[in-house]
């Protein structure tokens, strides 16, 4: 075996398999820790820039390690290039006999059994929802994965998936007739069997919860867990820690429970009747907390008087359907599953209604056809310690943005890592002269009524000089859809044609399809294209942030961290939201200088970056740019482009 040095050297396996391969100083160095970390089964969280090659960094001792290894990742989209791209072309360039597996959450995978009795319903509300069932029907019979990835003719977001793929909740496992044809088995078969598996956050997460109840499957067997985008872990284990009951699973059930007795249990007139009720419950309780969209404390949602009715009516009718659901479920698999899931459903209201825990926060999100009631650790670093737990493994935090001005501090504590070994690697690009960060002059306060105007008015000259090949990056989609409003007038007003997309319009993938395409487009955005999107060249050379993006201070969860946080004597701000908001601005900051031959300018339009004492470890958080205030640096550097 060759040494990593000479792996990554200029006349390596990686230079002679892989195109345009360069050799990375640091990515050597970061390879080399990362192997260090991996045969002491140590915790090394690794903070790499834009364009260090972290991916390699990983894969390469990941590949070499000889034991099971676990990557994780923060989107699918990222898991999928990774699978069907990095990594084949790393462990073919290092002729490694690995045999390696990508698993998805059940919800990605076609199911046989769901989609047969949805076509037989036919309980498809439109021709194009009946046409995309037809689709992913001639799919199923072709597909060696079931993974609707691969279905292209089907939009990832067409309803009908719902219909035909399988929840924890629906899956009648060992009991379902086309058990030997499914797809989410086959997937967990390979990925038992493979030397190094690809996951998600999500997925490794619900896998990790079931550990407590000895089911976990993925963690037991595996030598190292690689966590890829790790900045989102904190968010994405909070979100599993906790618990929740969405109005969504009862109306599933209502629906599932017809179908199973249209099929088995015809002569039960009750239960069409009661399915019926219980949906109207449910609907009843998304009502109550009013028409908009929103998150809602638990004392918010107490002040509602039609809150507390609704929740009970839905408990007794659950309840009434549970009963109904077990006389009948000797009949068939299915009726007996429909009775276990009400009988869960009952359950977690009453949990929720009741808590025993005290360190969790109880909040309720409304979507716009659904409510969600939620119960949240306030602090998870305890739990995500617990399941680091045990067999000694190596674990591995990488990311382009975990430190704040370069220490770890903050994401130790939220995730409880304690004092690990860290390393923090700077992008090679060089960014004082690829790149300006411009901070204009004479900003009104954030607060201000005429905020948004302004924004677009100090951009606006700079947008012109760059012809196009920008992104907005607003802090809420209020602000977004404003911005959107101005600028549409504005490119109206001045007769100019470029193009302006708006997130929304199109899937996020669409979306970025069309403004590479377009090479001169402005693009609006909010919170989901602050990372994750990766347009090189001029198609993007200005990157607009109208606010530091603190977390709003009434979101419920964040309110009840700050007020423990207070109770313990601690500066909330300084040690939570103010970290939070600079790993945010590396983020959207991030999106600016892809590769070595990008030019643009990062404008970060709020004030306080300047008049805040805070403001400076925003901006000595981010690379090394050339810094301004004056509008002629900017069309300068432009001009010179």
């Amino acid at each position: 075996m060759s040494s990593l040095p000479e792996i990554f050297s200029p006349d390596g396996p990686l230079a002679q398999g892989i195109a345009g391969y360069r050799v990375r100083a640091q990515q050597v160095e970061m390879a080399e820790r990362i192997a260090a970390a991996i045969h002491k089964h140590e915790v090394f969280i690794a903070e790499a820039g834009t364009g260090t090659g972290k991916t390699f960094a990983y894969l390469v001792p990941a590949l070499r390690s000889g034991g099971k290894v676990i990557v994780s990742t923060g989107t699918k989209t990222l898991q999928d290039q990774l699978f069907n791209k990095d990594l084949p072309m790393v462990r073919a360039a290092l002729k490694a006999p690995v045999r390696i597996a990508l698993l998805k959450g059940r919800a990605n995978y076609v199911c046989p059994y769901h989609l047969e009795r949805s076509l037989a319903d036919g309980r498809f509300l439109s021709r194009e929802d009946a046409a995309d069932a037809r689709r992913i029907a001639v799919f199923a019979k072709t597909t060696q994965t079931g993974d609707k990835a691969e279905c292209i003719e089907v939009n990832e977001n067409s309803p009908v998936w719902n219909s035909a793929t399988s929840t924890r909740d629906n899956c009648l496992g060992q009991d379902c007739p086309d058990y030997r044809d499914c797809f989410v088995m086959a997937a967990r078969r390979e990925a038992m069997a493979a030397d190094l598996l690809v996951v998600n956050h999500h997925l490794f997460f619900a896998d990790v919860m079931l550990r407590d109840e000895g089911m976990a499957e993925l963690l037991p067997a595996c030598n190292t867990v690689i966590f890829d985008e790790a900045h989102q872990l904190p968010e994405v284990a909070t979100l599993f820690f906790g618990d929740s009951v969405s109005t969504a699973q009862f109306l599933d059930l209502a629906r599932d429970a017809r179908a199973e007795g249209l099929a088995n249990a015809r002569d039960c007139l009750d239960l069409p009747v009661l399915s019926k009720a219980m949906e109207k419950a449910a609907r009843d309780l998304r009502l109550a907390v009013g028409l908009d969209a929103g998150r809602f404390a638990y004392g918010q949602l107490l002040e509602k008087p039609e809150f507390e009715p609704a929740l009970n009516v839905l408990e007794q009718e659950t309840a009434k359907f549970a009963a109904l659901l077990e006389t009948q479920a000797a009949r068939a698999e299915g009726l007996e599953k429909c009775w276990q899931r009400a009988t869960d459903l009952q359950q977690q209201l009453g949990q929720w209604q009741n808590p025993v825990n005290p360190g969790y926060v109880r909040w309720a999100e409304a979507y716009t056809h659904s409510l969600q009631l939620n119960s949240t650790p306030l602090d998870v670093a305890g739990i995500f310690r617990k399941q680091m737990g045990g067999h000694p493994r190596a674990w591995i935090f990488t990311s382009a943005t975990l430190a704040v001005q370069g220490k770890f501090h903050h994401y130790c504590a939220e995730l409880g890592l304690g004092e690990p070994e860290t390393g923090c690697w700077q992008s090679p690009f060089d960014y004082g002269e690829q790149a300006v960060l411009y901070a204009p002059l004479g900003m009104p306060d954030p607060n201000a009524w005429n905020y948004t105007e302004s924004v677009v008015d100090a951009a606006w000259p700079a947008v012109k000089a760059a012809n196009g090949g920008a992104f907005f990056l607003c802090t809420s989609l209020k602000a977004m859809r404003r911005t959107h409003e101005l600028l549409k007038a504005r490119l109206e007003e001045e007769g100019l044609d470029l193009p302006l997309l708006v997130q929304g319009e199109g899937s996020k993938n669409d979306l970025l399809q069309r403004f590479r395409h377009l090479g001169n487009a402005i693009l609006v955005g909010s919170q989901s294209f602050w990372e994750g999107v990766d347009v090189r060249g001029e198609a993007l050379s200005l990157v607009v942030i109208d606010k530091i993006p603190f977390a709003p201070p009434d979101d419920p969860v964040l309110s009840a961290r700050i007020e423990e946080m207070k109770k313990q004597g601690r500066n909330a701000f300084i040690e939570y939201q103010l970290p939070r908001a600079v790993i945010n601005v590396k983020q959207g900051a991030g999106r600016l200088i892809r590769d070595e031959s990008d030019k643009g300018v990062l404008m970060i339009c709020d004030p306080r970056l300047i008049s805040k004492p805070y403001g400076r470890r925003v901006w000595q958080s981010l690379p090394p740019m050339k810094r301004t205030r004056e509008l002629s640096v900017v069309l300068d550097f432009f001009a010179r482009r």
